[in-house]
């Protein structure tokens, strides 16, 4: 059983560990329900801005990511939307049918690798459970007086949540479910490219894509998108074994083809807090001191690939003989 405990900060990637209870369960659409989440004690959780996430581990072992969708002036509630996967593989399943008020979650976070930047207008687009990060950067854009729309679909109307909260907002969203109107019109929501505006999308991997290639002739950094599922990737640039040096601990550890840096690391006894394991959260972004990675995850920008100075070791690999990290 989990116990209370304080928070604490761990730099970079804010509360390491801690518990939270789980207050209010509601169920906010056909397969989605909503979890508010307090501290044991009632006392403060830590701040977040929009598109943060938290890291949730349940009493089954499971450590699923969520993206916080309640009040970012709330310090003392968190909340947070849950899909039920048809394919689950125990973390969304639990969530749905044995979790309930009372109950208390391990939390990691908050986390965010979606931040909302400031512009003149905004243009979000979300499908399905991509709703959820969205919702806080409107309520942000509403605060600053910027321009902003909304594009949101879903496979059909009943299984699109927060539809009642994005009413009172009329004709800046529309709603536009998969059986009334087909896919979505990408094209004619975001209009001609120009300047001052960002884009905002979070959803499945076809709706990111085709937002890709909707946004091609806009300007560069234009388009912010969040996966829940990893971007596909090609092969790895080596096929070899490279070694991995620790600055900190002194230590160096091959990595062979058959496994990731993370395990390698844990199989020599380095823990590296870890999350998603897939590239996505970001939990386990580790400083690189020097070398080349061979980077495979789906949060890092071109900019910041080129520039070599962190690597996410639970997917990502080396193009050089050697990394040295700052573990």
């Amino acid at each position: 059983m989990l116990t209370a405990e304080p928070f604490q900060q761990t730099g970079r990637t804010g509360v390491d560990r801690t518990v939270v209870r789980v207050t209010e369960k509601v169920r906010v659409a056909d397969g989605v329900v909503t979890l508010t989440l307090t501290a044991p004690d009632g006392g403060r959780l830590p701040d977040w801005a929009p598109g943060a996430h938290v890291d949730l581990t349940l009493d089954n072992g499971l450590t699923r990511q969520y993206s916080l969708c309640g009040d970012r002036w709330d310090a003392h509630t968190y909340r947070v939307g849950v899909l039920l996967e048809p394919a689950s593989r125990g973390g969304s399943r639990h969530v749905h049918e044995l979790l309930e008020p009372g109950h208390t979650v391990g939390l990691g976070g908050p986390r965010n690798n979606f931040p909302l930047v400031p512009a003149e207008s905004y243009l979000f687009v979300a499908g399905g459970i991509g709703i959820t990060p969205i919702l806080p950067m409107i309520a942000q854009a509403e605060l600053l007086g910027a321009d902003w729309r909304l594009l949101y679909g879903g496979r059909q109307r009943s299984s699109m949540a927060f539809l009642d909260e994005l009413a009172v907002h009329g004709d800046r969203v529309q709603v536009r479910p998969q059986d009334e109107h087909g896919l979505l019109d990408l094209a004619g929501f975001l209009g001609t490219p120009r300047p001052g505006t960002r884009i905002y999308s979070c959803g499945p991997g076809p709706l990111l894509a085709a937002m890709e290639a909707a946004c091609a002739g806009w300007p560069a950094r234009t388009l912010h998108t969040e996966r829940f599922v990893a971007a596909e990737q090609g092969a790895p640039v080596r096929t070899t074994a490279f070694d991995v040096e620790l600055t900190r601990s002194g230590r160096t550890v091959t990595v062979t083809p058959d496994v990731s840096v993370l395990e390698a690391l844990g199989t020599a006894g380095v823990e590296v807090l870890s999350s998603c394991r897939q590239g996505t959260c970001g939990t386990c972004e580790t400083t690189v001191l020097a070398g080349v990675p061979d980077h495979r995850d789906s949060l890092l920008d071109d900019a910041e690939r080129a520039a070599g100075d962190c690597m996410y070791p639970c997917v990502s690999r080396s193009c050089s003989d050697r990394l040295v990290l700052d573990l």
